[in-house]
């Protein structure tokens, strides 16, 4: 048996027909840059998200520089997030001329801590932006307590919701991708923005069209970064089973949950009380070095597994140049990288597939 981390075919498979036409009928109508179809996507992913506006872009990592844009972030400014995460959070900082100010993570639930948060906050703070990891969102009331400008990195928590409110509802701005392995996943690259503010929403419209209504009267310097429509046909034919599926995630974690409860060396993930997680990734610890060994045990039984992420973003060569990182900065985000591992959870794996991973487990840990 073969276990991958995600099964884009069978997932396709499943909605073979229903995305065919739907790419066919963009193709037909030869509308490929936003109109209806993109319209329609936006305004579904806004509602189920909790949010007024969906503007989409081009991807994941777009939606994260446009939203800097969009409040205004650059030289001189400091944005504070976590080194614990993918580098678009910080490459879009830099890439506006703004210094990312990095504070740790809770190592729970591997989300930004208010508490080192507080330490890092100063006159030029200009916004911060949480990471939602693995599918689960951070500690919003302790983030919005500092009562500045927030973008929630969502790129793995669509459908995510705590203490019963929706994750677009808790930031300013709050971003997702559609990377094809997402929860929810487009065919190629796509993302968007979402946001309650009207003003924001009007000028993110501006910024992915080059600054421009697309009439030649440019208000803004902006971007080129669209949603385009093939990918937004698909998205749509994909939306109405992201319930079903990300319920099918929580129930491949809690089958893992006990299954997996007696492994020592083995730390389980946890979902905080007031959270409603997507299980975007079902990420363990593996203490005492052992995780190198692990990975390559289940490799040998055809079981894949992910890193998410080997190295802390102020360890990584450019950033530890530029920003004087070093070893010891931001300890739990370190200890992290040195443990975690990421088990296959996509909504298609079954029962079988999911046995055979856990008992595989258990037989390297002698359980």
């Amino acid at each position: 048996m073969t276990v991958p981390m995600a099964d884009l075919p069978a997932q396709y498979k499943a909605l073979k027909s229903e995305l065919d036409e739907a790419i066919s009928s963009v193709m037909a109508t030869g509308g490929f840059i936003l109109g209806p179809t993109v319209a329609a996507c936006e305004t579904q992913i806004a509602a189920i998200c909790g949010a007024k506006h969906g503007i989409g872009v081009g991807n994941g990592t777009d939606a994260l520089l446009l939203s800097l844009m969009a409040l205004g972030v650059g030289p001189g400014d400091e944005v504070i997030t976590p080194p614990f995460t993918f580098v678009a959070t910080v490459e879009t900082v830099v890439l506006l001329g703004a210094t990312p100010v990095f504070a740790d993570i809770d190592p729970v639930h591997f989300t930004l801590d208010p508490a080192d948060v507080a330490k890092k906050i100063t006159p030029r703070t200009k916004a911060i932006v949480p990471v939602h990891l693995f599918g689960q969102l951070a500690d919003m009331d302790g983030l919005r307590a500092f009562g500045l400008p927030l973008i929630g990195d969502g790129a793995q928590a669509i459908g995510a919701a705590q203490k019963g409110k929706e994750v677009a509802q808790w930031t300013d701005l709050t971003t997702l991708s559609f990377y094809p392995t997402k929860n929810l996943g487009a065919a190629g690259d796509g993302g968007m923005i979402l946001t309650n503010d009207d003003s924001l929403a009007e000028k993110l419209r501006l910024l992915r069209f080059h600054g421009s209504g697309g009439n030649y009267d440019y208000h803004l310097v902006g971007v080129c970064s669209r949603l385009d429509a093939l990918q937004a046909a698909i998205l749509n034919v994909k939306l109405p089973h992201l319930a079903h599926w990300n319920e099918a995630r929580r129930a491949n974690a809690t089958y893992y949950d006990t299954a997996l409860a007696n492994c020592d060396d083995l730390i389980l993930p946890k979902t905080r009380p007031d959270n409603l997680h997507t299980f975007h990734q079902y990420t363990v610890r593996v203490s005492n070095g052992r995780r190198a060994a692990l990975k390559a045990f289940l490799a040998e039984r055809g079981i894949a597994t992910g890193i998410f992420y080997p190295v802390a973003l102020h360890l990584s060569p450019i950033y530890q140049e530029r920003f004087m990182g070093k070893l010891g900065d931001h300890p739990e985000s370190e200890r992290a990288c040195d443990e975690v591992l990421s088990l296959p959870i996509y909504p298609e794996l079954s029962v079988e597939q999911r046995v055979y991973v856990a008992e595989s487990i258990c037989a390297f840990f002698g359980g």
